[in-house]
Parts: C-alpha cells; sequence; structure tokens
C-alpha cells in the first residue's frame, strides 16, 4: 500500500483539570515535570502539547507567572514543540482568568470552547451525581475570546462536545475574526457531553469547513476508538493524561508519551506518517512562536 501523504498531527494532553497523581504518578504537576514530560512526548512523536498548568500540589491555576514557567519550561526543553494552552483552568474560573492568561502568554495555540454546558461527574454504572457543574461558555464569550486570541496571534483549537458546537462556532464566525484554516477538535466522553459514536463522528466531520482540520479526544476508554476513526477519516489525535491515564489493555500508562507512541502505532497501520511541530504549523495555520 501506497503511503498516506496527509500527515497526522498526534497532540499530547498532559494534565486536564481533573486527573491527579492518585489517579497515574505520571501525572505532571511541577514546571521541571511538565517539561520533562513534553519532551517524552516529543520524542516519541507527538507534535503539540495541551496544557493545563498546575501548582506543585496539583490544584489547577489560572495564575498567569505559574502558566508562563510551564510554558516556558516546555519550550526551553523542546523548542521546535507546539504548546496548545488551555482556556480552561479549572472551575469557577471567571470569563476574564480565564482569558487573562492566554493573551499575556500568547501561546500559539488555545482552546476555544463552543458550549455551555453540564460538566459533572457521575458514576457510569449506577448514575449517582458525585459533582455537579456547568460550563459557561456564552455567545459573548465565543466572541471575546475569538477576537481576543486572532488579535494576539493565538490560534484556536475549537473544541466541540457536540455538533451544535460547530453551529456555534460557525454562527459567530461570520464576523469574519478567525483566520483560515480552522482547527475542530471533537470531544467525547465527558459527562453532560456526548458519548462517542461512529455515526455522529461521520457527520461532525461533515459538519465543518472543508477547509478545516479536526482531530478528536475521548474520556477514558473512548480515547482509544474514537482516536482510531479521527486517523482512518484522515483527521488528528489527541492522547494524554488529561483525557485517559491508562492504555487500551488497562494497564496504568507510564506517561501521555506511551499513549503517543499507541497512536504513531495505530498512524502506522493505516500508511500515516507523524507529522512534525513544523508540518503541524503549517498544516494547522499557526504563525512560529
Amino acid at each position: 500500500m501506497a503511503k498516506n501523504d496527509k500527515k497526522v498531527i498526534i497532540t499530547a494532553a498532559l494534565t486536564g483539570a481533573a486527573t491527579m497523581k492518585n489517579n497515574n504518578p505520571s501525572v505532571p504537576y511541577t514546571v521541571e515535570e511538565f517539561a520533562e514530560e513534553a519532551y517524552k512526548c516529543y520524542q516519541s512523536g507527538a507534535a503539540m502539547v495541551h496544557v493545563h498548568a498546575r501548582t506543585d500540589d496539583g490544584q489547577p491555576t489560572h495564575e498567569i507567572d505559574r502558566i508562563q514557567a510551564v510554558h516556558d519550561a516546555i519550550k526551553a526543553r523542546c523548542p521546535e514543540l507546539l504548546i496548545c494552552l488551555s482556556s480552561a483552568v479549572g472551575i469557577y474560573k471567571t470569563p476574564e482568568q480565564r482569558l487573562a492568561q492566554i493573551v499575556a502568554v500568547k501561546p500559539e495555540m488555545a482552546s476555544y470552547n463552543t458550549n455551555s454546558m453540564n460538566f459533572s461527574i457521575v458514576d457510569r454504572n449506577s448514575g449517582q451525581i458525585f459533582f455537579d457543574y456547568v460550563f459557561d461558555n456564552t455567545f459573548t464569550m465565543l466572541q471575546d475570546f475569538g477576537k481576543a486570541f486572532e488579535s494576539n496571534g493565538v490560534k484556536p483549537e475549537i473544541e466541540c462536545y457536540d455538533i451544535g458546537g460547530i453551529d456555534n462556532t460557525l454562527l459567530i464566525a461570520k464576523q469574519g475574526f478567525f483566520t483560515e484554516p480552522m482547527n475542530f477538535n471533537f470531544v467525547w466522553g465527558v459527562v453532560g457531553g456526548q458519548k462517542f459514536r461512529p455515526d455522529v463522528f461521520i457527520s461532525m466531520a461533515n459538519a465543518i469547513p472543508a477547509t478545516a482540520n479536526f482531530t478528536t479526544c475521548g474520556v477514558g476508554n473512548e480515547q482509544f476508538p474514537a482516536n482510531v476513526m479521527s486517523c482512518l477519516m484522515g483527521g488528528n489525535m489527541r492522547v494524554g493524561m488529561e483525557d485517559n491515564t491508562r492504555m487500551p489493555n488497562g494497564e496504568l500508562a507510564k506517561g501521555s508519551w506511551e499513549q503517543v507512541e499507541w497512536a504513531v502505532k495505530v498512524a502506522s497501520t493505516m500508511n500515516r506518517t507523524p507529522a512534525t511541530p513544523a508540518e503541524a504549523r503549517e498544516m494547522m495555520g499557526v504563525r512560529k512562536a
């Protein structure tokens, strides 16, 4: 079989706002741990890391100095690696707190959330509710975040927790402040979002502009089938400790880098080659930091 000319961009999401060392000891907290884990992911085949900074005791933070320190340590350890910062820096953060750190640090990419939605912890076997929360992303926030991202040279990674997130984005995009190509991430398995379904994945891929790129991520066991399907359909792949702390066999991952190795193997079965960070920038229309 001939080699597929379309490179696959592999992203490693290193922490999220919820996974802790008691879930997997490899989850990074300190600045040094972030830098080392990011480097291992790059060595394993990742072109980009998605980052939620933490305090040394593991708490999510919106503090600009800490986020800047994590960003700069990764860049110092691995200058070529693309960094996508989160604009969802933990529960109960104000829109101003979420946006200020992006504007201050000016990463190459940042997450752009598109749905106001339930975002909770519920036992999937019993339905018992452990934590209930509503994640606010109003149309005014979509407008203000989108304008601020683009005016500061930050390329949005457009997080869609269901197909409505695509519609929300395309509606607000009529204001004309998004540069092409747009880059969508289809998110599966959040309690309050959508369960992974192949037919819905196809519908979402068909709903985005023809010039746009898509990747995917999935919480827990949904990480693996969603990423296989994305790669099969010519899209990109996101793995890492934010979404799942285990490997397909159920064992704890040694780090996000081990899941990157899995993604590289999956891509190779489809004759797709991982994109380098430089190639990923070109594909996604990202400015060089």
